[in-house]
């Protein structure tokens, strides 16, 4: 099998190239990243020289090399998870959004189409998506897989798009697809404008905690190991044209998971017990905050037997560690540095 693969070096991408390339000696894997400031090629180190493992650095918006690509492979499946994902950049530059999320997933679909014309058989199109295209819930409830669309920032819309794009493809031509919705991921290698890194690594720097409004916004949390577990899974006994939610099974508020990783901070730096906490700064809200998001994942557990293997406390802990331990990793990427590994490595 022949595996296109893209945004693998991103945080979520590569936690599932590596899986793919370390479970699967027999399949062909090929990491497609354009290699934007979150895609770090440091991220797959242990796996660059494995024989079934190749790199190409690409855009998905760039319609003739996506051609061109799938012309000269042939690829079978595609996991697609490019995107552009942080909501507040989505607030600051919704075009580029547009351009990536939708417009590129729509080059993907061409391509796949156009490779395989309707001889699907044993082909996949997988699109990995996100809660939020759900819109908001209050105090109660749970986003389930029929839950109706209802898209609050420009990043949601445009996922919301392409996830619509998706199941066109599929009523339209008989593209085979399935479509997987996770909560906010967490864990290793995680680019530090997201929150948990971001605030690991201020509170590192002993700079301030920033948190939106009342820090009463509420989220599920799902450890990035195992969101990578729950893709293969689908991947390998989804149903063709399902949808499957995937979410951690516990939500927090935002000032909760703060004051926690705050003092699990402080035990691991050996700093005097709610030093980190008083980093902590409330700052103005931003436009279209949701208030809470919630995954009900039960389909996934009792239709493919998937569930978390971590409680949130334990993944969080598990992830501190790693950001202590690889401070190199975390300064190269706050610097930019990283980016010097691309031109070393594949000159």
């Amino acid at each position: 099998m022949t595996i296109l693969i893209t945004g693998g070096a991103g945080f979520i991408g590569s936690h599932v190239v590596k899986l793919f390339v370390e479970k699967y000696p027999d399949y062909n894997v090929f990491n497609l990243d354009m290699l934007t400031y979150a895609g770090n090629l440091e991220n797959l180190k242990d796996i660059e020289n494995k024989p079934n493992y190749t790199f190409i650095k690409g855009d998905i918006t760039d319609e003739l090399f996506i051609n061109e690509l799938f012309k000269e492979y042939s690829f079978d499946s595609v996991i697609h998870l490019a995107a552009e994902s942080h909501v507040d950049r989505s607030i600051k530059d919704p075009l580029a959004f547009v351009k990536t999320n939708v417009i590129g997933t729509m080059i993907l679909l061409n391509a796949f189409k156009n490779t395989w014309k309707e001889d699907f058989n044993n082909k996949l199109f997988y699109h990995v998506s996100t809660d939020e295209v759900y819109g908001s819930l209050g105090e109660t409830g749970l986003f389930t897989e029929t839950t109706s669309y209802d898209p609050n920032s420009p990043y949601s819309a445009s996922k919301a798009s392409s996830d619509h794009f998706v199941r066109a493809y599929g009523e339209t031509y008989g593209l085979p697809y399935v479509i997987t919705n996770c909560s906010n991921n967490y864990g290793q290698n995680q680019f530090p404008e997201k929150l948990i890194p971001l605030f690991i690594n201020n509170i590192i720097n002993g700079k301030s905690l920033p948190v939106y409004g009342d820090g009463n916004y509420t989220r599920d949390w799902l450890y990035v190991v195992d969101h990578a577990v729950a893709i293969d899974l689908v991947f390998h006994q989804g149903n063709i044209s399902e949808t499957y939610n995937i979410g951690g099974f516990n939500e927090w508020k935002n000032i909760d998971l703060v004051k926690l990783l705050c003092k699990q901070m402080d035990i691991k730096l050996n700093r005097p017990n709610g030093s980190s906490e008083k980093l902590i700064t409330y700052v103005k809200d931003r436009p279209g905050h949701d208030l809470r998001y919630a995954i009900d994942a039960s389909k996934i557990n009792k239709e493919l037997g998937w569930k978390p293997s971590v409680t949130f406390e334990e993944g969080l802990s598990i992830t501190i560690d790693w950001y202590l331990s690889n401070e190199d990793w975390l300064n190269n990427v706050t610097s930019g540095a990283y980016q010097s590994y691309y031109k070393k490595q594949y000159n």
